[in-house]
């Protein structure tokens, strides 16, 4: 019954928030906001199927320790393009709120993510063993979670300045993606069930491209 709903949900999910992105991309103009959030959604639909396909087979065959390699590299895989999904949303928030300047900020976004991939490429992560050390799982996520911190802020404080209606929730949806993220982080291996918050970790992100495709469809119905 798990592998029937799981893989159902997965397919839904990825099929979605692809589906989404390609028609973002297509309906924009190049070098736009929404271009770019298009590009991101199908950036978070590949990469979390490397993980996501490879555990849908196993559900559905011979068991996931069965394939424990797949199920390692989906994960490396999935954990750099996730680092790259919120670059990219950060460029989205440049692009809406046309800010300009912020090296700084910039340069501080681009040190958590050159961070984050560095300590995901260690090979202390031991991403194709059954047995991968909490530690090196906690590390990786700190300067992931602070990118995603600073994302958090910057949508929330310029969609109140700017009385961004469309926007207005973008923030929530990443508070709640790493709000169901961390726990499996840190206690899934020894409570499995925790794992089930993957699935409202999800479905954030799927209201997070929802947000762009529903605001992209409104600004392009009052420009037609």
């Amino acid at each position: 019954m798990q592998a029937i709903v799981e893989t159902l949900f997965d397919a839904v999910y990825l099929v979605s928030v692809i589906t989404l992105g390609v028609l973002m991309i297509r309906g924009s103009k190049r070098g736009s906001q929404y271009r770019l959030f298009g590009v991101m959604a199908v950036v978070l639909g590949a990469g979390d199927a490397f993980h996501l396909v490879p555990r849908a087979l196993a559900l559905c065959t011979t068991g996931l320790e069965h394939y424990t390699v797949a199920l390692g590299l989906g994960k490396w895989i999935t954990s750099i393009t996730m680092t790259i999904f919120y670059v990219l949303l950060y460029y989205v928030w440049r692009k809406r709120y046309q800010v300009t300047g912020c090296g700084g900020l910039t340069a501080a976004v681009y040190l958590l993510a050159g961070l984050r991939i560095l300590l995901c490429m260690m090979p202390q992560n031991q991403w194709l063993s059954a047995a991968a050390p909490l530690s090196w799982g906690i590390w990786r996520n700190i300067p992931f979670a602070l990118l995603g911190l600073v994302v958090i802020v910057l949508f929330y404080q310029s969609a109140r300045e700017h009385g961004d209606k469309a926007f207005r929730w973008m923030w929530l949806t990443i508070v709640l993606s790493f709000g169901f993220y961390i726990p499996v982080v840190l206690w899934a291996d020894a409570m499995p069930m925790i794992g089930m918050l993957m699935i409202p970790k999800t479905c954030a992100y799927v209201w997070t491209v929802v947000i762009g495709y529903r605001a992209m469809v409104r600004e392009t119905g009052k420009q037609q």
